[in-house]
């Protein structure tokens, strides 16, 4: 039996919010950044510049909507798996200024690899507690993963 919960739009406006805003953010401070990864060399399967905001901002809600449904199982208590949440949108965000910004390929490469661990552990924390929750972060591990092909890559063409 499908079981229907009264959606707390407030609740839910800010975890996007949260999420979406960070992705905003970080694009507008990596606004130039396209330029310089359409100039680069890049890896086989790279995909365009203009799919990427499109990707991220799909993903970004798929993460808003997560932390919206862990924290409405008990918004009196910060769980470890919003803890995690909070840790993994920080190296989400920090990721491109490195890569973009400051052009730090391998670094970058090394804090893409922490970002994969964290949601891995946050999929991991948010499965205890909701499963769709954790359900739909897998994209977003699935892109990162990806992300961390072209990264990688990307560091051994330009080195």
């Amino acid at each position: 039996m499908l079981m229907v919960h009264k959606v707390n739009l407030k609740h839910l406006a800010t975890s996007l919010a949260i999420s979406l805003g960070t992705g905003m953010l970080s694009g507008l401070l990596t606004m130039g950044g396209m330029k310089t990864f359409e100039s680069i060399n890049k890896p086989p399967l790279s995909p365009p510049g203009w799919l990427f905001p499109i990707v991220w901002t799909i993903l970004f809600i798929l993460m808003g909507v997560s932390a919206y449904l862990i924290y409405e199982e008990n918004p009196r208590v910060l769980s470890a798996g919003l803890v995690l949440y909070a840790v993994q949108l920080a190296l989400n965000f920090i990721w491109p200024l490195l890569f973009f910004n400051a052009g730090m390929y391998l670094f970058a490469f090394v804090e893409l690899v922490a970002l994969w661990v964290f949601i891995i552990l946050m999929i991991m924390e948010f499965a205890k507690v909701n499963r769709c929750a954790a359900w739909l972060q897998v994209p977003y591990l699935l892109w990162v993963t990806f992300a961390l092909y072209l990264n990688l890559g990307i560091y051994m063409l330009n080195a």
